[in-house]
């Protein structure tokens, strides 16, 4: 049967709508210019240079820099108003430049689009609270021209990015910031396997969390460091003593990872047994996804927003699939518990007494929820919960950080 043929069948025996569907499937696979491909988002001319299976001694060396200072470029993917991750690393970047080394950013953007402009990303940076202020220039990386010479160190923050520097030609030393173990991002295939060869190119690694730090030694013989996690306290507090009968969940479909429509499943059984709990949903605008119960979508707000919706919360449902993100710490300062999958890579980087770890299944999630609302306490332990991560603050990951990096740049690793 010829494919006429194929598409008449089709259409006498499912009907015009699946008709349709299977018609855009095809030309949105075949055509589409917004289907996201493997290899995409990485420079294939990078790929090809670098060679893992012949290590190169990039940090064999010591480094004392001019009166201890360093100039250092860092490589990373275009951040964005939504990503909690490139925040982080523009906080860890301040923090270099706070100790007085000099900062050069370099974007790292292979796709055709979005065609990125440094000034408007810039411009968007000053715009959003979560964004520090950097003195250091910032341009987009060209394969072709590289990185300037001169530079004492590489920080690479992305998989992607990691091939960039290894490029580099000079004798700067390569740092790979790890907030994530990225293979975990894909499904076995290209991406993956070069995800996981970007552990394997001779960087020394400063990981975020002792898990993440643990798996990169273990697993791939990296030299690793890592930084504990912390809180901003003077953006989340504990205010509203007041009994608390709202919810709050980090909803992100685009990022696998935080399991949004597993969450939805546990939060729609919540809704069903209770549904005068409100459940605020945070993170992404969800106004184009099915989400079958009633909520309040806050879209993807400010973090300067952000603590007054948490105090209004008893419990947080925060699911990380890799590695923890700094949600749980951020929803107990605001006196908020956080409900977290039990896992290994939950529990490696934050075993808390007064976190509830469960079991992912929808209706054990519900029923902890629940029970977190219905606390005859929960004025008490929400004050209790606040004290225990109010004596951490980001000057702690700060000086881990410089120190890590400033005692790998003086030592022959």
């Amino acid at each position: 049967m010829n494919a006429l043929g194929r598409a008449a069948a089709t259409l006498r025996t499912e009907g015009v709508r699946s008709m349709a569907w299977r018609s855009a499937k095809y030309l949105t696979n075949r055509f589409g210019p917004f289907v996201v491909t493997p290899l995409s988002s990485v420079y294939r001319d990078d790929v090809i240079a670098v060679d893992w299976t012949r290590p190169q001694d990039f940090n064999g060396h010591v480094n004392e820099g001019v009166d201890g200072k360093y100039k250092v470029a860092w490589v990373i993917s275009p951040p964005s108003r939504t990503s909690g991750g490139h925040q982080n690393a523009f906080r860890f970047m301040s923090f270099l430049e706070e100790a007085g080394h000099e900062l050069t950013v370099y974007l790292y953007s292979p796709g055709r689009y979005p065609r990125v402009n440094v000034e408007e990303i810039q411009s968007m940076m000053r715009s959003m609270s979560g964004y520090p202020t950097l003195a250091g220039e910032m341009k987009l990386y060209d394969p072709a021209e590289g990185f300037a010479p001169g530079y004492d160190a590489i920080v690479a923050s992305d998989w992607e990015a990691t091939y960039a520097a290894h490029r580099y030609e000079g004798d700067a030393k390569r740092f790979y910031f790890a907030q994530d173990f990225e293979p975990y991002f894909f499904a076995q295939g290209s991406d993956y396997v070069l995800a996981e060869n970007s552990y394997r190119l001779g960087f020394h690694g400063i990981a975020a969390g002792q898990w993440l730090g643990e798996k990169l030694r273990s697993e791939f013989g990296m030299s690793c460091d890592a930084y504990d996690f912390a809180v901003d306290t003077s953006r989340y507090t504990y205010r509203n003593t007041a009994p608390r009968t709202e919810i709050v969940f980090y909803a992100r479909p685009p990022t696998p990872r935080r399991a949004t429509e597993f969450g939805l499943l546990a939060l729609s059984e919540v809704s069903r047994l209770r549904p005068d709990i409100t459940i605020n949903l945070v993170g992404w605008d969800m106004s184009g996804y099915d989400v079958p119960f009633p909520h309040v979508n806050h879209k993807a707000v400010d973090i300067a927003k952000l603590d007054e919706i948490y105090n209004r919360c008893a419990a947080g449902l925060v699911l990380s699939l890799t590695n923890m993100s700094l949600l749980p710490m951020e929803l107990m300062a605001s006196g908020v518990v956080p409900v977290v999958n039990d896992a290994p890579n939950t529990r490696g980087v934050f075993d808390s007494p007064n976190v509830e770890y469960v079991p992912m299944s929808p209706k054990a999630i519900a029923e902890r929820i629940i029970a977190i609302v219905d606390r005859p306490d929960a004025a008490e332990h929400g004050e209790r919960i606040s004290r225990s991560v109010g004596e951490t603050d980001w000057s702690d990951p700060a000086s881990q950080f410089i120190g890590s990096f400033e005692a790998a740049m003086r030592t022959a690793l």
